[in-house]
């Protein structure tokens, strides 16, 4: 089976590659996913399926920004989850303005699938 970190970087090589495909593998049907509130384009909140999170949140964003994820600490918390540490960077298409910004995003795996994350803009200490 694999660790909750290996089951994160697989997740995380998807989004960097916009691979809906591996995306839908790699979540279970019950997934919970949580953006926080406050985030832009009524994303924020929890997203209840696999289908909701992809379509509403990481493909909603595409048509308004450039969107790059960089993962750069996996901290293993046990055998089900794990604490992803990383930057959300790139331009808003019209022009307009850029995103850079840090998350932290606690992944519940189940086997070699995710089951929830929750997302966090601004992880302590490191804002």
């Amino acid at each position: 089976m694999p660790t909750p970190t290996a089951v994160a970087q697989r997740l995380y090589d998807a989004m960097a590659h916009a691979d809906g495909i591996a995306l839908f593998g790699l979540l279970t049907e019950d997934f919970v996913g949580t953006v926080s509130t406050g985030m832009p384009h009524g994303v924020g909140g929890e997203h209840h399926g696999a289908a909701d999170m992809i379509t509403e949140v990481w493909a909603g964003s595409r048509p308004v920004y450039e969107m790059h994820v960089e993962p750069h600490d996996y901290l293993h918390v046990d055998d089900e989850r794990v604490v992803v540490l990383g930057r959300y960077w790139g331009p808003a298409r019209d022009g307009g303005s850029a995103v850079d910004a840090v998350f932290a995003h606690i992944i519940t795996t189940r086997g070699a699938r995710s089951q929830r994350c929750n997302r966090s803009p601004t992880p302590p200490g490191r804002a």
